[in-house]
């Protein structure tokens, strides 16, 4: 019974194993643990996640902001991350000036002082900011975990400033956003009411953590949201609605959250002109779609095996020729020219192997298609891809529709 359970447990999906059969990041003991290096395969499979999580935010009024990395102490003094996170700061010193530096272990308290940089009125509200970045937080060595738990986490980070009144309807637009995100993936999901208790550690007003929480569970209501409370989840400054994925395993992971913050506005000092031309205090929204990039991938890679969708495969298609004939090559290389110009992830395996090896070597990748080319498909222009396993076959067509099939279904994400 120990020897099934042994290999049952070996057969299980594992991310770092995964991610080195394909190509997807490597640690370096040069570099550190908990560091992460994105190979290029795994450097698309990021970027299309990037580009999907902007392209959602962008069509809901989010503007993109870029910030430095380090920062003077006094920043996380005043927001209150010194006090709480001191033992996970990175320490930078300066050899120029007296400044104690930090790597950042959060966004917020930097795209604070782009709003602050200047006078807020009512007519701006909400302010959106959002950006993919990285932050940094010194995990002990021992909860470090692949790319679940990591030192350097790159977060699709974004920050609403608005009104009381504006509240209810931000929280809707982010959780459309994360209805739509995780319904491509193919995820379900529940949500957890991060809420403080009694114990010390939280900062700001009473009254206004009763209305935070009050509020985000209102906003659950009205959205039909199946939840859970969680007393004693909430971050420091606020409570918070964070998503529970499901996985094919059954595992729940947390991933996408929207927070509620009266404290850093207050301890800032984050005002707006008002109607009235008086100065009235601003509410902050922190939220992630995706999170972690690191830990999603390690989640969904688990979650599909490695079989990534059409649109998120770091290769798309490949070319496998029956032999080296001229004309055969050629046809090859203007596939993937042809695939390239149509947005699409190519590559032509011109090793010396055999055409059944170099189609196993396909399908140990996972690449979604495998086209092999010879001499039927020049003189015909005809083309029949196989497909991988878990996706519907393709009917033979011409080249360019194949493609243009393709190319649709990645701009679609179908």
């Amino acid at each position: 019974m120990d020897a099934e359970n042994g290999s049952e447990l070996k057969n299980k999906p594992d991310h770092r194993r995964l991610g080195q059969e394909l190509d997807l990041f490597v640690f370096s003991d040069l570099v550190g643990s908990g560091l992460p290096l994105f190979t290029p395969r795994g450097t698309v499979l990021r970027d299309q996640l990037l580009g999907f999580s902007e392209e959602l935010q962008k069509k809901n009024g989010y503007q993109k902001v870029f910030i430095p990395h380090i920062t003077k102490e006094d920043l996380y003094k005043t927001s209150g991350h010194w006090d709480k996170f001191g033992e996970e700061l990175f320490l930078v010193k300066s050899q120029e000036t007296k400044d104690q530096m930090v790597l950042k272990p959060m966004n917020c308290p930097h795209h604070i002082q782009i709003y602050a940089s200047r006078p807020r009125s009512y007519r701006e509200l909400p302010i959106r900011y959002m950006e993919s970045t990285v932050q940094y937080r010194d995990e002990k060595k021992g909860e470090l975990n692949g790319l679940s738990r990591v030192r350097a986490i790159s977060i699709d980070d974004a920050h609403v400033f608005c009104t009381l009144d504006q509240i209810e309807e931000e929280f809707t637009k982010i959780m459309r956003m994360i209805e739509e995100m995780y319904s491509v993936f193919d995820m379900k999901f529940k949500a957890r009411l991060s809420f403080r208790d009694d114990s010390e550690g939280y900062l700001g007003d009473q009254k206004n953590w009763d209305l935070a929480q009050r509020t985000i569970e209102d906003v659950a209501k009205k959205l039909g949201l199946e939840y859970e409370i969680a007393k004693g989840d909430a971050a420091f400054y606020g409570p918070k609605i964070d998503i529970l994925l499901k996985d094919s395993m059954g595992r729940e992971h947390q991933c996408a959250t929207e927070q509620l913050d009266f404290v850093m506005p207050e301890r800032f000092g984050l005002t707006y002109i008002d109607k009235d031309n008086t100065q009235k205090p601003v509410v902050m929204i922190h939220k992630a779609l995706l999170g972690s990039f690191e830990r999603f991938i390690s989640v969904y890679l688990e979650h599909t095996n490695g079989h990534f969708p059409l649109w998120l495969a770091p290769e798309q298609l490949r070319i496998a020729t029956l032999n080296d004939d001229e004309p055969i090559v050629e046809l090859a290389k203007e596939i993937v020219s042809k695939a390239a110009e149509q947005g699409l992830r190519a590559s032509y395996d011109d090793s010396n192997e055999s055409v059944g090896k170099k189609i196993r070597d396909s399908e140990v990748m996972k690449v979604p298609y495998t086209l092999v080319v010879g001499g039927k498909e020049v003189e015909s222009g005809r083309m029949s891809p196989r497909s991988r396993k878990d996706l519907p076959e393709l009917p033979e067509s011409s080249l360019d529709e194949l493609l243009a099939k393709l190319a649709q279904d990645t701009k679609t994400r179908k």
